[in-house]
């Protein structure tokens, strides 16, 4: 397991690598920074100056040299063109606003998505199950920002009771939360439901009820739990989608995130602000599919003993091989 936990670490480097060429590319084909800094009006000799305490008037490829040699040895994310300040300090100040907020909706969804699947299965061909089944499917169809500035116009206009922006206090987390919460409760609601339908008609459940366990512990300790590996995949999606939602949340509710952070740059041309923070970002959603992996092995004891099994089966096979050199 641990072998494979590594293998699993390893495999995220060419995929941040990558997501840095694809980034660096796109950025220098968006549009000059310089002018959105020193306005068209600047001189030839202005412009001149500007590009080269940007670093800009170097080759393309040495500029993409030196950021990924900073990047992996001093772990420098550049100096931001418009604040002039290092983008590594900026989003160390950001960063636990935006893991805090996807942890909190994430809880919500996970939560309510995974009970009303419960619901749904217990309850199949109901009311229940149609009820919010409907509903799971009418939150999962409403867009983000959209319902983000209904969620504002009801509870911070016309009612009154929590903030439309800002993190002052703790009432600012609930509608952001909510917002990104409440979109992969369907999914989950789904996964959870279908998979636990088929584990309700395995022969070892009905050998369960026959012997006079209760329906809680049936459900809970051997229907849910074998249920749940199907529903650990959609979840690592579902997370992965949040990280990227919340670009547009914190936007909308004024969060001092690494999503807003990442908008006004974009909106600069603030070359190294949208590569700082898109390796962040796809850093987070990397650890969300390793922690998924090592998810599966804590789920389905299949896996620990097929990692086991390969072991037994290398190291059965070494003095074979040393017996065959021998010969």
């Amino acid at each position: 397991m641990t072998k494979y936990i590594l293998r699993r670490i390893g495999l995220m480097i060419p995929v941040i690598f990558g997501v840095l060429v694809i980034v660096f590319i796109i950025n220098r084909m968006a549009g000059d920074p310089v002018v959105m800094l020193i306005g068209s009006d600047a001189t030839e000799e202005e412009y001149a100056s500007e590009r080269e305490r940007l670093g800009l008037d170097k080759p393309v490829p040495v500029q993409f040299y030196e950021y990924v040699k900073g990047v992996v040895t001093r772990f420098d994310l550049g100096t931001s063109f418009v604040s002039r300040r290092p983008v590594s300090e900026q989003i160390l100040v950001r960063f636990p606003t935006t893991l805090r907020l996807a942890l909190i909706s994430l809880c919500i969804s996970s939560v309510l998505g995974i009970a009303f699947g419960v619901v749904c299965a217990i309850n199949q061909n109901t009311k229940a199950d149609y009820i919010v089944s409907l509903l799971a499917m009418i939150v999962a169809s409403l867009p983000n920002f959209w319902f983000a500035l209904m969620m504002i116009l009801f509870f911070a206009v016309n009612l009154g009771i929590l903030p439309a922006t800002g993190l002052d206090e703790w009432k600012g987390w609930v509608l952001p939360a909510v917002v990104l919460g409440l979109g992969p409760i369907s999914n989950l609601c789904r996964t959870t439901r279908s998979s636990m339908l088929e584990v309700i008609r395995q022969d070892y459940i009905r050998t369960a009820k026959s012997k006079g366990i209760s329906d809680n512990k049936v459900i809970f300790k051997h229907t849910l739990k074998n249920a749940l590996f199907p529903v650990i995949t959609v979840f690592g999606l579902m997370a992965s989608l949040n990280i990227g939602g919340q670009v547009v949340v914190e936007t909308i509710f004024t969060i001092p995130g690494i999503g807003s952070y990442m908008m006004t740059s974009i909106t600069n041309k603030d070359y190294p602000v949208v590569q700082g923070t898109v390796i962040v970002l796809s850093l987070m959603v990397c650890v969300i599919n390793l922690l998924v992996d090592i998810a599966y092995g804590f789920a389905d004891p299949r896996i620990r003993l097929g990692y086991a099994s390969n072991k037994k089966s290398k190291r059965a096979k070494k003095p074979a091989r040393i017996v065959e050199v021998a010969q």
